[in-house]
């Protein structure tokens, strides 16, 4: 293991922590591949993905591709001995997956064949799943399609949301990762192939889906809040202006009043009517403003009786 040279690919925090990870392990990441940079705000701020602040802080090459089927110049001179990627967010074409002396590998937040595709953390909250998991496949060209190496399930608890779920994911990636890769180098992994019958996919979140849906059971909407807690977040429209959901939790199965109406607002409760029960929206957001607590929501709004969108 000491000379396996390894091209990391990857873009979000998830993906960071893997590589630190990696690092501190005594693998030998020769380079980092990343998105581009994103432009934000008002002010046009240059903003580097998680995956590049790290390869930065660990002073590791970072390349950032636009295109990289296009542009991999970079990796025909490093000549690496495996391409790992976990969360990079382009597909990598037949050239690019053959430029490693290995066969290239993945990580993917899912028991596989189950959520192939860019979503999966948010799938397995959004339809209530008990357990997920972290599968370690061979990069093919087709969508997380590739043989299976290592697989292990992890419980979803009742209190994971995408945020906590994602950090829990990858701190099962990376001990996956720094026990299999050695194994794998040495051929001692032994792949199998996925049933094709058992496939599902989760394509992207559009920002759309981030409008949470009162036309539906009270642990389909809690389950949906959870998907999107807290990045980018769940929200809805109180008086026109986005009113952003980090919790919820159920409260019955009644049905009170007109679909969208705030039934309660007082102390600890926001009780809120959907079509098929009550929620308790427990921890909010108005635009501009800090994060509350329904109790403390309560304590500077008055909004019972209102009706929410």
């Amino acid at each position: 293991m000491d000379n396996l040279k390894i091209a990391f690919l990857g873009t979000p925090e998830i993906s960071a922590h893997v590589l630190k990870g990696l690092v501190e392990n005594g693998l030998d990441v020769i380079l980092v591949v990343t998105k581009e940079d994103k432009v934000r705000g008002r002010g046009n701020k240059i903003e580097e993905s998680p995956v590049a602040l790290m390869a930065h802080e660990l002073s590791i090459p970072c390349y950032k591709p636009h295109r990289i089927n296009k542009e991999h110049g970079f990796l025909l001179e490093a000549k690496p001995d495996l391409l790992l990627t976990f969360a990079y967010g382009q597909i990598l074409s037949e050239e690019v997956l053959s430029m490693g002396r290995l066969k290239p590998l993945n990580l993917h937040a899912s028991l596989l064949p189950k959520y192939r595709g860019a979503a999966p953390i948010q799938y397995a909250l959004r339809n209530g799943d008990k357990t997920t998991g972290v599968t370690l496949m061979e990069m093919v060209k087709a969508m997380d399609a590739g043989d299976i190496y290592a697989q292990e399930e992890l419980a979803i608890l009742p209190e994971d949301n995408y945020t906590t779920l994602s950090r829990r994911l990858s701190d099962l990636a990376l001990s996956m990762a720094v026990h299999s890769l050695p194994l794998y180098a040495e051929g001692k992994l032994t792949p199998k192939k996925q049933d094709e019958s058992l496939v599902s996919f989760c394509p992207t979140i559009k920002k759309e889906e981030e409008k949470l849906l009162l036309d539906q059971s009270p642990e389909g909407f809690v389950n949906q809040v959870r998907s999107l807690s807290e990045e980018p977040c769940g929200y809805l429209l109180l008086d026109g202006e986005m009113l952003k959901i980090y919790r919820a939790e159920v409260h019955s199965t009644e049905v009170l009043a007109p679909v969208g109406t705030i039934l309660k607002a007082h102390r600890k409760e926001i009780l809120l009517q959907l079509s098929k029960g009550i929620v308790n929206l427990s921890l909010l957001q108005r635009p501009g403003k800090k994060r509350l607590t329904a109790a403390d929501f309560n304590n500077g709004s008055r909004i019972q009786g209102k009706v929410l969108q």
